[in-house]
């Protein structure tokens, strides 16, 4: 059997699924594009993040892709100038809740970005500069509990305000522009070493 795989950028705004049974109407990725039937996201992002999204057909991609073997890279803009240490406070793990219970992430890659990411403007206003300076920093996790890096860069004092995953294993989002869909042959997903 031939299966059909994808590599989006899923706007801010959109739901990470194609059916949503709830009264309030919302976005969802079929709208982006004439998806083939049984196509699937690999994992999710929250309505309210960006960027990198797989797609696919193939129930067996998404597995290998969810583990904990591939890395994923998120751009966060944070209120305020976040500073070396709360880097390294990500680096070893923080403490967040999850289902009612705390939890230390595993250590992670996590980084400053000096130059602000070319992304363009969000769909939604994020705010301006009355409300004081923002920074960005890079979060590199391969585990992924619900808002997890939203709920470490809060834990170390730098709430989210703008998050955009910038990789999946060695898939990059690259130019690829808010809702452009390119279809690819397959996924070469590089896996960690653990």
């Amino acid at each position: 059997m031939t299966h059909s795989h994808f590599i989006i950028h899923k706007p801010y705004g959109y739901l990470s699924q194609f059916i949503y049974e709830l009264k309030r109407k919302k976005k969802l990725l079929g709208e982006l594009h004439d998806f083939p039937k049984g196509t699937m996201a690999i994992g999710r992002l929250d309505e309210d993040s960006e960027g990198l999204l797989l797609l696919t057909t193939d129930g067996m991609m998404s597995e290998i892709i969810r583990s904990k073997k591939v890395d994923k890279e998120y751009y966060v803009q944070v209120d305020g100038i976040i500073h070396q240490e709360a880097i390294e406070q990500l680096q070893k793990g923080v403490e967040i809740g999850f289902n009612g219970t705390k939890y230390i992430t595993k250590p992670c890659k996590a980084s400053l970005i000096r130059e602000i990411p070319a992304f363009g403007t969000r769909g939604k206003k994020i705010r301006d500069e009355r409300h004081g300076p923002t920074s960005w920093a890079s979060i590199t996790v391969n585990e992924g509990k619900f808002r997890q890096v939203r709920k470490m860069t809060a834990a170390v004092g730098f709430p989210t305000l703008r998050l955009v995953r910038v990789r999946i294993g060695n898939v990059h989002l690259n130019d690829l522009q808010a809702g452009e869909v390119k279809e690819v042959s397959d996924f070469t997903i590089d896996l960690n070493k653990e």
